[in-house]
């Protein structure tokens, strides 16, 4: 049923109530038939399935194998360091998803706590749990409402949605039926939703929904889907998979070919093993989770807290960014843009001149009040604080006109009048004044041209202002208190005053900094389409002709198969409910868009947590949002979300850098002993020098190029594909083709010191491909641009990474008691010359390839 298209009678007849309530003993039927008036839960999983679940990522379990074959080989310190990688990740992951839980928990304690009701023909207060179906709830301010109600009395009721719907204005309530049925949530001004809050009046309605039934139960059932993955997430399990196969493959061939040499077997096993360890990145869990940490750090500086780790580089991935506008795009703060007054040539008030009736009038009728204790900043309604500071404010406006005009009868706003009246004393006589709705406004004045009226009228909605009319006129006697007929009658029309919410200057330089990184905004509002529309052009986000502005009842009637089509063009979504706001969200997704989602109520919470990344107001935001969200924005502001991207692209540009570098190490070390055999050598390296290697390698170095500073161009270029892999643009081919020249440099050192008898061979190829790859990792920390253009010491944690991992290895070759344990042996100056020479090969190859690489795209 319908119930906001319904008459009252007839709302209780469907629901067998009556006005005096319901008894004990049909209250208590209904309980058995619907239930109690409560959210409901999924089955929570206890905390120790959530921390086993961490366990079964490909990555996880390839290091665990890992660790399980460095206790075989008797490396102890490498078995450690990879179990403690692997419990600090599954840590991390149980907290996130535990904390994930909490959203619903926020959304309970929403909940009114008790009740008032008719039961048994007398006012009863119960818990709000045993709310039935058909039970009359009293409302008055202060309250929360319990459940879904259908107004049956109003009396200047107001209630606030905002959490709800989107809409910051309280609204006013009416017991009237609507004529049409596909109304948005927050014009259905004849019902009350379960957790939003009277803020004046008093009334009562008739429960129609209870427990996950009601407006709010139906978000936390959306609340309980399944959130989408990370793009790194995603990625990850795919090279988690494909090294697998690969290291695994190359492990077998290498053995075999050993066994055919001639081979210890054993030998053949424990080099195979501290290949394949090698071969493993073990260290990139702990460097993507110090690089995700370290940007959240540094968020919060920007005022963006993470609430989950991944989010950081998830925004790196943001195609689209589907955003609120109170609060976000604009300052949240209503003021008069313009105001417009009427010909006042047959209004003569005392004292004032004809230019000034409009401020007059908007300086008097209001109900703010100067705060002593803050600066004397006006309080009170923000539409009201707004048009007298206005007034206040001009030229013309004169303070005396308080005093000269002492307020004696107000009649007040309410929802059926659309009107608010004050009645002011001036010399004999008395100034009644009336601002409102202007068609309510035109119906109480006298001669109004209401054609050139309305034409301005048009002209200011059309630019997204709130249109606010004045009229006025003199009485000689005051009437009775409370007669609307002998004061909202025949008036002088005075003017209109156009308001609207600003935008942020920094938000719409924000918008077009969006634009250049090909990120799509997109507008989700509660406000009216006119206005949101008229905002979006302001801001920039509708630009072309041929860019949409759809409301909820229209995208109520778009099919799945023309949403699809369509949504790539609908920049503007005015008046949505939480389900098309959820809706659009997985749309998008389905067109393998990453969706950024900001929101600030109970509505948005669904989409946030549905959304690649949620996003809530630090502010405004409610408990369900920020806890529904993966990140929350402390100031409110929308430039704050871009410096987010742009940290996510920074963040995930060093992942790469990561992968690109310790995967060519690694590739090398395979080359090298892998083709050795095949080529007449003996095999180069000892177990220990590979799990050395791969240790001093894999770790500082790592870590320190997880700190690299963002590229200077990285917000002018478009979001990667959420399609591509890891080894994208590039990355594998680089990885392919530097592991093969690092491992040529390797063999070629062995090859050419055997043919001259240099019996320390061996700790030659150990040392140049040690010194290779601490080249490679300075070079690493661009793919574009040149170490010396970067400067060399501007990323200090590298040079203090390479220069002790260049004295370890020094120590490893000289010091006596380390020759043993590594099976070193000293060189000569001219042997270290040489490996230090050769060295530098693979450094000045990379820096090469950055110079074709700017040649190729100049030409």
């Amino acid at each position: 049923m319908n119930w906001h298209t319904s008459s009252i009678d007839d709302v209780l007849k469907e629901l067998q109530s009556q006005p005096d309530g319901l008894s004990t003993d049909e209250a208590a039927k209904r309980m058995q038939q619907y239930g109690p008036n409560q959210l409901q839960e999924k089955k929570k999983k206890p905390a120790w399935v959530l921390f086993l679940v961490q366990f079964k990522d490909v990555m996880i379990l390839i290091l665990m194998v890992a660790a399980i074959i460095s206790a075989i080989v008797g490396d102890l310190k490498d078995m450690i360091v990879i179990l403690f990688i692997i419990v600090i990740n599954a840590i991390v992951g149980f907290v996130q998803e535990y904390r994930a839980e909490k959203a619903m928990e926020a959304l309970k304690k929403m909940s009114a706590a008790h009740v008032r009701v008719r039961r048994n023909k007398r006012v009863e207060q119960i818990p709000a749990a045993e709310v039935v179906p058909g039970d009359i709830v009293l409302l008055e301010a202060g309250d929360m409402v319990g459940a879904d109600l259908r107004i049956r009395e109003s009396h200047a009721l107001k209630i606030e949605e905002a959490s709800l719907t989107g809409e910051s204005q309280a609204v006013d309530k009416s017991a009237d039926a609507l004529t049409t049925e596909d109304v948005p949530l927050g014009d259905r001004i004849n019902m009350a939703y379960k957790s939003t809050l009277v803020t004046a009046g008093n009334g009562t309605g008739v429960v129609v929904a209870t427990g996950m039934q009601t407006e709010i139960g139906k978000i936390a059932g959306m609340l309980q889907e399944k959130e989408a993955t990370t793009p790194l997430q995603q990625r990850l399990a795919d090279f988690s998979k494909k090294l697998s196969f690969i290291v695994l493959g190359i492990c077998l061939v290498l053995y075999f070919i050993g066994i055919l040499r001639g081979e210890k077997p054993v030998n053949m096993l424990l080099t195979t093993i501290s290949l394949a360890v090698a071969a493993i990145p073990e260290a990139l869990p702990a460097v993507i989770t110090i690089a995700l940490a370290l940007g959240a750090k540094k968020l919060v500086r920007k005022n963006a807290l993470i609430r989950k780790l991944p989010a950081v580089e998830t925004l790196g991935s943001v195609t689209y960014i589907c955003t609120d506008k109170t609060g976000t795009l604009t300052q949240n703060q209503m003021t008069v843009q313009e105001i417009w007054q009427y010909d006042q040539s047959d209004l003569s008030i005392p004292g004032i001149q004809k230019d000034q009736v409009l401020l007059l009038v908007m300086s008097l009728n209001h109900e703010t009040q100067e705060d002593h204790t803050n600066n004397n900043k006006r309080k009170g309604d923000p539409t009201e604080v707004a048009l007298v500071e206005y007034a206040v404010q001009q030229e013309k406006y004169d303070k005396k006109w308080e005093a000269a005009f002492p307020r004696k009868q107000e009649l007040p706003f309410d929802s059926d009048r659309k009107l608010m009246t004050t009645v002011h004393a001036v010399n004999n006589e008395f100034l009644v004044i009336t601002k409102g709705a202007l068609e309510s406004v035109l119906k109480i004045c006298r001669a109004a041209n209401e054609e050139q009226i309305n034409t301005k009228s048009d002209k200011l909605a059309a630019a997204g202002q709130r249109v606010i009319a004045y009229s006025c006129k003199l009485i000689k006697e005051l009437p009775k208190e409370g007669d609307f007929e002998a004061l909202e009658s025949d008036q002088h029309f005075c003017g209109l005053a156009g308001m609207i919410d600003p935008p942020r200057p920094e938000a719409r330089k924000a918008i077009e900094e969006c634009k250049t990184a090909g990120i799509v905004p997109v507008m989700i509002t509660g406000d009216h389409p006119i206005t949101a529309a008229a905002i979006a052009r302001e801001m920039g986000i509708l630009q072309h002709q041929s860019d949409k502005t759809v409301t909820g009842v229209e995208l109520e009637k778009i099919s799945d198969e023309d949403l699809d089509n369509e949504i790539t063009q609908i920049k503007v979504y005015a008046r949505v409910s939480p389900q098309q706001k959820l809706r659009i969200v997985k749309t998008l997704q389905k067109k393998d868009q990453f969706v950024a989602m900001t929101g600030d109520g109970v509505n948005d919470a669904p989409a946030l947590k549905r959304a690649n990344i949620g996003v809530a107001m630090g502010i405004t935001g409610t408990d369900v949002s920020k806890e529904a969200a993966a990140m929350i924005l402390l100031d409110d502001n929308f430039a704050t979300i871009v410096k987010a991207v742009k940290e996510g692209r920074r963040i995930y540009d060093n992942i790469r850098r990561f992968i690109r570098y310790v995967l060519a190490c690694n590739f090398a070390e395979i080359l090298t002993i892998f083709i050795a055999p095949i080529v007449g050598l003996p095999i180069p390296l000892l177990p220990i020098h590979i799990l050395w290697i791969n240790l001093v390698t894999d770790s500082l170095p790592g870590l320190a190029l997880a700190g690299e500073r963002a590229d200077t161009k990285v917000m002018q270029r478009p979001p990667r594909d959420p399609r591509e892999s890891i080894f994208a643009v590039g990355l594998g081919f680089n990885v392919i083709w530097v592991g093969v020249l690092m491992a040529a440099v390797g063999l070629v050192t062995q090859a050419w010191s055997i043919h001259h008898g240099d019996a320390h061979w061996q700790t030659m190829v150990f040392t140049v491909l040690c010194f290779s790859q601490m080249g490679h990792a300075l070079v690493s920390r661009s793919e574009h641009e040149y170490i010396f253009r970067l400067g060399v010491f501007s990323n200090r944690p590298l040079i203090g990474a390479i220069a002790l991992t260049f004295i370890l290895q020094i120590a490893i070759i000289y010091t006596p008691f380390l020759n043993k344990i590594f099976n070193t042996a000293p060189l000569t100056w001219r042997e270290l010359g040489i490996c230090l020479l050769i060295s530098t090969i693979t450094f000045h190859a990379v820096e090469f390839e950055k110079f074709i690489k700017k040649r190729m795209g100049k030409n």
